[in-house]
This record gives C-alpha cells, sequence and structure tokens, in this order.
C-alpha cells in the first residue's frame, strides 16, 4: 500500500510533464502543418506508456539507485580506500556510456554518413574512455577539494585550441559526444556518488562539492572524439561500409517485420537489463569484493532496480509507439516549409517541452532540492533548463539554415559560460555545469538529432556530417547560461530583501 500511495502521486506528475509535448506536437500538426498523424491510436498509447514508465523510473530511482549510490560512497570515505574509488569511478563511467542507446545510435549514424572512415565501435570505445577517466577526475576532484571551475574552464580551453586543428567532418560530432554520455541510469547513479562522496568528507559542502561529475562526463569526450578525428583523418582509411550498413538496417526490418510482437517486446526488455547489467555488475563488486559489507536493505534495493528496469524499458518502447514516430516526420514536413520561422519555433518548443518530460534532468532536480533543503526548487531548476535547451536548439537550427560554422557559436557560448562563472554564487555553478549533460538523454537525443540531419540532408549545400551534428551539443551549452543566469538574478533580488 505504501508503494502504492508513493506511485500515484508520481504517475500523476508524469502525464503533467509529457503535456507540453502533446501540445506543441498538436499545435504544429493543426495549424502548421494542417495534417492528422497517422496510427493516431498507437501515438496516444505509446504517450500513456511513456508517462507509466517514466514513474515507475523515479520510484526505483528513489528506493533503488540513489541509495546503494550514496552508501557505496560512504564506505569508500570510511575506508579511504582512494585507489580503490578511482578505479570504481572509472569503471562506472566506461560501464554505463559503452552500451548507451543515444551513443551508438550517434556513433552508428557517424559511421554510415562518413563511408566508414569513423569506425562506430572505436567511437564508442574513445567517447566511453573520456567518460570513465572524467568521473575518475571528478572524484578526485571532490577529494582534494578544488573548485571546479578551475577544471571546467581549462576544459573548454583544450577543447576550442583543438577546434582550430581538427578537420571540420569532427567538429559537430565532438560537440555532440559530449551530450550523448549521461544516460538516464548514469545520471543518478553518478550524481548519488558524488553527492555522497561529499557528504562523507569533512569540510565538504554537497551542494557545492557533490554536484559536477556529469560535467565532466559531458566535457572530457569532446577532447578524446577531436584527437580521435586528427588521427582518423590523418592516418586512417576510407572503408566504404555505407552498403554494407544499409543491407544489414534492411535485415533487420525484414526480421522486425516477421518476428512475433511479444518476441520483439522480448528483445526490448534484454536490451534495457544489458544496459544496467554492467552497473550493476561493477556495483556489486565492489560491493561484496572491495567493501566487503551486504547491502543495507537489499530487498527494497532490488525492488528498486527492477523498477528502474522496467520503467526504463516502458519509457522506451512508448517513445519508440508514439513519440519517435511523429517527432522524426514532423522534423521532416518542416523542412520542406518555405517558412523557416517554423523551423526555429519548433526547435524552441521541442526543445522545451522533451526536457521538462527528460528523466535524467527530474532525477538530478529531485536530488538538487533535497540537497539544497528546498532553496533551489527542482521545478524552478527544470523550467530554467529548458528554456536553456529551447534556446540552443532554435540557435542551432538557425546555424544549420544559414550554414555558419559552428565553432564561432559554440566558442562565444563557452566565453559567455566562463564570464558567468565568475559572477555567479558558487552553489549554483556545479548545479549549472551538471545541468548542461543531464538534457540531452532518452527523450531529447532522437528527436534533436533527426531534426539536425533532417535539416542538413534537406538544405541545398547542407552536409549531414559537417552541418547535422552538432544541434545536442547547443542542447548541452545554453543550459549552463541560463542556469548561472538565474543564480546571479536570485542573488541580486534576495540580497537587497535581506538587507531591508
Amino acid at each position: 500500500m505504501q508503494q502504492i500511495r508513493m506511485f500515484l502521486p508520481l504517475l500523476k506528475s508524469s502525464f503533467k510533464d509529457l503535456l507540453p509535448i502533446i501540445l506543441v506536437i498538436a499545435f504544429f500538426q493543426t495549424f502548421i502543418l494542417q495534417q492528422v498523424p497517422d496510427n493516431l491510436l498507437s501515438i496516444s498509447i505509446g504517450l500513456v506508456i511513456v508517462a507509466v514508465g517514466l514513474a515507475v523510473f523515479i520510484q526505483g530511482l528513489e528506493i533503488g539507485i540513489f541509495p546503494i549510490g550514496e552508501n557505496l560512497a560512504q564506505e569508500f570515505a570510511a575506508k579511504g580506500s582512494v585507489v580503490w574509488l578511482l578505479l570504481f569511478s572509472f569503471l562506472i563511467g566506461f560501464s554505463t556510456t559503452i552500451a548507451e542507446p543515444a551513443l551508438i545510435a550517434i556513433a552508428d549514424k557517424a559511421a554510415l554518413i562518413s563511408d566508414g572512415r569513423i569506425d562506430s565501435t572505436m567511437l564508442r570505445l574513445t567517447v566511453a574512455l573520456s567518460v570513465g577517466f572524467a568521473i575518475a577526475l571528478g572524484v578526485f576532484r571532490i577529494l582534494t577539494g578544488h573548485p571546479i571551475h578551475f577544471y571546467i574552464i581549462t576544459g573548454y580551453v583544450i577543447v576550442v585550441f583543438l577546434t582550430f586543428f581538427v578537420p571540420q567532418e569532427i567538429v559537430g560530432l565532438a560537440y555532440d559526444s559530449g551530450g550523448v554520455t549521461t544516460s538516464t541510469v548514469t545520471v543518478p547513479l553518478v550524481a548519488a556518488l558524488g553527492v555522497g562522496l561529499a557528504r562523507s568528507i569533512r569540510g565538504r559542502n554537497p551542494v557545492i562539492d557533490g554536484f559536477g561529475l556529469i560535467a565532466f562526463a559531458s566535457l572530457t569526450p569532446m577532447i578524446f572524439v577531436q584527437l580521435y578525428g586528427l588521427f582518423v583523418y590523418s592516418f586512417g582509411e576510407q572503408e566504404h561500409i555505407a552498403s554494407t550498413l544499409a543491407f544489414v538496417g534492411d535485415k533487420t526490418e525484414v526480421l522486425l517485420s516477421v518476428t512475433d510482437r511479444a518476441v520483439a517486446l522480448l528483445l526490448e526488455l534484454l536490451s534495457v537489463v544489458t544496459d544496467v547489467l554492467p552497473i550493476l555488475v561493477v556495483i556489486f563488486f565492489f560491493q561484496y569484493a572491495i567493501i566487503k559489507k551486504a547491502v543495507p536493505y537489499l530487498s527494497r534495493v532490488s525492488w528498486g532496480i527492477v523498477f528502474v528496469i522496467l520503467g526504463l524499458y516502458a519509457f522506451i518502447v512508448g517513445l519508440e509507439m508514439g513519440l519517435f514516430p511523429i517527432g522524426e516526420a514532423m522534423a521532416e514536413q518542416l523542412t520542406s516549409q518555405d517558412n523557416h520561422f517554423f523551423i526555429y519555433l519548433f526547435g524552441f518548443m521541442i526543445g522545451f517541452s522533451t526536457t521538462m518530460a527528460e528523466p535524467a534532468l527530474l532525477a538530478i532536480a529531485m536530488k538538487v532540492e533535497d540537497i539544497s533543503a528546498g532553496l533551489i526548487k527542482q521545478m524552478v531548476l527544470r523550467i530554467t533548463v529548458a528554456l536553456g535547451v529551447a534556446v540552443g536548439i532554435a540557435l542551432g537550427a538557425y546555424r544549420i539554415v544559414e550554414g555558419d560554422p559552428i565553432h564561432y557559436y559554440i566558442i562565444a557560448g563557452y566565453a559567455i559560460v566562463i564570464v558567468l562563472t565568475y559572477f555567479a554564487p558558487r552553489y549554483i555553478i556545479p548545479i549549472a555545469y551538471d545541468s548542461g549533460g543531464v538534457t540531452t538523454s532518452t527523450v531529447t537525443v532522437p528527436l534533436v538529432a533527426a531534426l539536425g540531419l533532417g535539416l542538413a540532408t534537406h538544405i541545398e549545400g547542407r552536409s549531414p556530417l559537417i552541418d547535422g551534428f552538432g544541434l545536442i551539443a547547443f542542447a548541452s551549452l545554453f543550459p549552463m547560461i541560463t542556469v548561472m543566469a538565474y543564480g546571479v538574478i536570485t542573488e541580486l533580488t534576495i540580497k537587497p530583501k535581506e538587507s531591508k
């Protein structure tokens, strides 16, 4: 009964979060495109499944993932095992990234568009290694108490420096790689690890020191992928595998057309379990082999993990039934319109609405409100981040339409982030940096990637490889600006009131 009482408010909240997406799609279909979507019933059922899956997923986070992540961090801090803690951090980053569905989709698309010059597996390994390194480096920062902005600004300088030397074919892909690494499962676990570690070390503030790991995981892939691209385009050979990939894709479609739907759904569930399994192996290995203690409240935590898997599974199935087909179709329809304003408006509105329904952002916002004792409200943070994503996608779409080089926009954005870093209150800086990494996950990436590649494919003179990638980078960059701006405005408005 207690679980049901917990679940019903979550379910209500999930439907409320999905409502903006439904309204955006309905508005564009009715008034702009003036078309009735195909398979309207299937789309509606899919959206209901998304809402239920999101609610189950959140309940699983609260009773399973958050507690075990914080417990592990506290145990490592108590043992003083710095080497094992850093190794655990690296393996968590690597194992959660290598099987990340959004990264797999982007890597396969990059391999196809580049005619095999970019190898899908090597790209995924490069990104996974970079995330493992990032999480370990972020944990080291918490242990030493170094201010996060020194690390982040140094990283930005390296990214910008490399941009002027790497081939233009790799720049947008490298920027996007930083946005697809922080998955729906990774974010809550990494956040719990950082906050738990900061709580366990004397002199650390969970708000200032506990957040920031996700920011590291978004930054280092941009550096590693640019280096990978520099090597590939300097020494690699083109393999022309596009026809092979197309053949495999055709075979997959035929297979799915003759396979019973129940079997297809089971395979989908097994895929989700496969994505989560490496994380669980790392967690339980370190818990029992290194910490040498049983997991507290194992039964409750186990149910939480089951809920996370089932909720994520339902969420993905619902997206495939409801959101992805209509989103891809609308992206194609909008690119055929003569009025580019509708493209920018759709980018803004879909960016805002999908971000509000993003599970990873919701998980971080819940944790921020809890750690800040209500100083930062989760709904205010989510709206602020969603506005940043909306502006970023609209501006990124404008960049593709106009054909401008991406690095001018990104460098200008980084410059604004660096300036705001010196004016924003300290407690908001790590949260702002993390906000850039949690916006591009399960919901946002497929729709944003489809929009970017659709624009680059259908606009004359644009290259899908050079111009099609980059929207995800815009969706990751601008939330950092809006969240820090929110912190500055909050400080300016609160202090005068307190002085009265």
